[in-house]
């Protein structure tokens, strides 16, 4: 029996055989080609990312529709390779220098390119690297008219143990006779690990030399919740692996009882919980989990790999459909957060070096007005088929907060003009992710009617970590004492000022740190739906005074791995 050690990336525990997949080794040929022949071969190389592109937005449907656009928009930088002018440009002008054929010359090309972006010292370039590799691998395949090998002949479950794992290959799994994988490189805030945890199978990267040390066929446990894996497990190692198996099912089973229930504590206080989502299609998940509302809408999938900006008719049906269904709970849409790590397709948005830090989300919306009161219009227009409030992303200060309400008033006024209803005690709050915006929330708070609080980018900025770079993600700490305050600090100024407070980042669905949320007097939670009938439970497992007196006694600790280490203990406690 062997035990290897490696990053939890996606929780459970799962036993079956372990299956390893290599990277496949192309033999290009070289061959020289006459005169004639270069436009037949800028024909072949043309074709070939014509079907390359498509085959990378079929994929990418695919996987909007069965695990959500987050998961969806990975992709988003894969097309940006199959469509980068210089990549082409440079292939066609050494194919018709050089004389030989398109095949060989790309390939020279990709090595070029790899080479180059692996001595970037740019964490988030360097990650670029998988993306390109990826892609130029779909092209030599359809450049040679190979086919593809997937996971679709596997009769049995298995472990897939692979050195890397790209997004392609991590999204080819979905309902596949895959039970978990293990990875030699990797870390939790990778593509795959995202991939992994929206597929629901567990997962361990960073198991250094997995890919040596097993062999096909060997019996795996994998535990994604403790980063280990157990090879060739003894029977009593098995027999308790297998039974802890199915008590994460019986506990799931469980969880699941409080689907229909309220979400209030045992001395009747109550809290609402509600769904992040991304495309209208997940509602029925929703629905299916508890939630009692849409706490995030995030809208960006509307501008996503299109030629053309969506009109205001396809805003306007997606949002009717979501409040119409959702009927009579809330639902939040945020307004367009482009920027970062998502990408506007028809818009040309500049290259930047910190582009979590430049001009996105509601920065981008008041420099381009008529884009944003087109979003504006349809959700006003669709506020009188359900419950819909808006909340703008990204507030730094006052002024933009100003400015975007001036813009909102300006397409009522347009609204009322040409006598189209809408809702006009519409709910309008601002999302608290900016330290300037924690810092001055007692004067937001005037110009809205709710804040939801979205610790990922409030924690990545607060600390100074990205959450990108795998060198200083340990760094990455809800539970740090300085975001802890500040949360208790926007919670107490909100309410004094007699608005509600949400929170709808990853922090949110953290069972063990919900408790000091709940104590510190959160009135509503938004997250992923898989999540909500395990924070239900909890939430009818304890009183508020208890909640309380744990984020009481939270805020007395020096450092995040304490606080985490005594909540953890508690949520023991309570669950028993």
């Amino acid at each position: 029996m062997l035990k290897l050690k490696g990053i939890a990336a996606s929780p459970g525990i799962t036993i079956a055989p372990a299956y390893k997949i290599g990277k496949e080794e192309f033999t290009i040929p070289k061959e020289k080609i006459k005169e004639e022949d270069i436009p037949l071969q800028i024909q072949l190389f043309e074709e070939a990312l014509i079907k390359t592109r498509r085959e990378i937005i079929d994929l990418q449907k695919r996987i909007a529709k069965d695990m959500g656009q987050e998961e969806a928009e990975i992709f988003d930088a894969h097309l940006l390779v199959v469509e980068d002018r210089m990549l082409i440009e440079e292939v066609i002008n050494r194919l018709k220098k050089e004389k030989l054929n398109v095949a060989y010359i790309f390939s020279e090309v990709l090595k070029k390119y790899i080479e180059v972006f692996s001595k970037i010292e740019d964490e988030y370039l360097k990650e670029r690297i998988a993306d390109i590799n990826d892609v130029g691998r779909r092209i030599l395949h359809n450049l040679l008219g190979k086919e593809r090998k997937g996971l679709e002949e596997l009769k049995e479950k298995v472990v897939v143990v692979a050195h890397d794992l790209s997004p392609s290959e991590t999204a080819a799994m979905y309902k596949k006779n895959v039970a978990g994988f293990v990875t030699d490189i990797g870390g939790k805030t990778s593509h795959t690990a995202i991939m992994a945890k929206s597929l629901g199978i567990p997962a361990v990267v960073g198991a250094e030399e997995a890919t040596y040390r097993l062999n096909n066929g060997q019996l795996l446990v994998v535990d994604g919740s403790l980063g280990e894996v157990i090879v060739d497990p003894d029977e009593e190692t098995l027999n308790f692996y297998r039974q802890e198996e199915q008590r994460l099912k019986s506990i799931a089973e469980k969880f699941l009882s409080t689907r229909d229930l309220p979400a209030q504590t045992l001395d009747k206080k109550r809290i609402e919980i509600s769904a992040n989502i991304e495309l209208p299609d997940e509602v029925s998940v929703v629905k299916l989990y508890g939630g009692q509302g849409i706490g995030l809408y995030r809208t960006e999938y509307f501008y996503m790999n299109r030629d053309d900006l969506p009109r205001e008719d396809e805003h306007y049906a997606a949002y009717r459909y979501v409040a119409q269904e959702m009927r009579p709970y809330p639902v939040i849409i945020r307004t367009l957060d482009l920027g970062g790590d998502k990408f506007l397709s028809p818009v040309r948005m500049p290259h930047q070096m910190q582009p979590f830090l430049g001009w996105r989300a509601i920065r981008f919306c008041l420099a381009q007005p008529e884009i944003f009161k087109t979003q504006l219009r349809a959700i006003l227009r669709a506020s009188v088929h359900g419950k819909l409030k808006l909340m703008y992303p990204m507030i730094s200060g006052i002024e933009e907060l100003i400015q975007a309400n001036k813009i909102l008033e300006e397409v009522k006024q347009e609204l009322k003009t040409k006598g189209i209803p809408f809702d006009p005690k519409l709910e309008v709050g601002a999302m608290i992710e900016i330290p300037s915006a924690a810092l001055t929330c007692d004067l937001l708070a005037k110009e809205v009617d709710f804040f939801s609080i979205g610790t990922n980018d409030l924690i990545q900025y607060s600390l100074a970590v990205d959450r990108t770079n795998e060198k200083v993600a340990y760094l990455y700490e809800p539970a740090h004492p300085a975001v802890l305050r500040m949360i208790k600090n926007i919670i107490e100024i909100a309410h004094a000022a007699g608005i509600w407070v949400g929170m709808c980042g990853e922090m949110a669905g953290e069972p063990a740190l919900m408790l000091i949320l709940l104590g510190l007097g959160i009135d509503e939670l938004s997250v992923p739906p898989l999540v909500i009938p395990e924070i239900k439970y909890i939430i009818r497992s304890i009183t508020l005074k208890q909640a309380q007196e744990i984020a009481r006694e939270a805020l007395r600790f020096s450092t995040g791995r304490e606080i985490e280490e005594f909540t953890q203990r508690k949520l023991r406690e309570i669950l028993r």
